[in-house]
């Protein structure tokens, strides 16, 4: 099963809807979203692509209320993390602060640990767990979108450059 990791996409639909049809391409069959999607229009692309997601709150999602609502109409979820999934037979940990994150790789209870906030991408391996941060989707404080596709059969992880023509 292959995944699309996204965070950070502070309401850059153009990069969203980047990110999401190169999902789309690759086979992507859920997007994991590490919360800041900000305001609600920005599921708009998910309904286009028809790719269901769970994202998780943000310190810069205020409209918690209709994010939450309109996540349901878009085959999706948003909630207050961490959130704890199991996705193609692997245990995944889905967070936007990085909290405990070596805790939780060192308890062994996680293939993979997804976080945002930082808007820098990470990937790392402590113990048995991959730590990934997929880094800013929108391009704003970095000036570098990024997104990750990983294949939960082998944890290979491919890293996305978006807007880069």
């Amino acid at each position: 099963m292959k995944i699309g990791v996204m965070s950070d996409s502070h309401d850059n639909l153009a990069t969203i809807r980047e990110a999401l049809a190169r999902f789309k391409e690759a086979g992507v069959e859920r997007v994991l979203h590490g919360g800041d999607v900000v305001s609600p229009f920005c599921y708009l692309p998910f309904k286009e692509f028809a790719l269901p997601f769970t994202a998780v709150f943000g310190n810069n999602d205020g409209e918690w209320l209709m994010l939450d609502k309109l996540a349901g109409n878009f085959q999706g979820e948003i909630k207050k993390g961490p959130i704890l999934l199991e996705l193609g037979g692997r245990r995944i940990a889905l967070m936007h602060e990085p909290v405990l994150i070596d805790a939780l790789a060192d308890s062994g209870h996680f293939d993979l640990i997804i976080y945002g906030h930082t808007h820098d991408l990470e990937q790392r391996k402590r113990g048995q767990a991959i730590i990934l941060n997929p880094g800013e989707c929108c391009g704003y404080l970095r000036k570098k979108a990024t997104a990750v596709i990983c294949d939960l059969e082998d944890m290979s992880m491919q890293t996305l450059q978006l807007g880069v023509k």
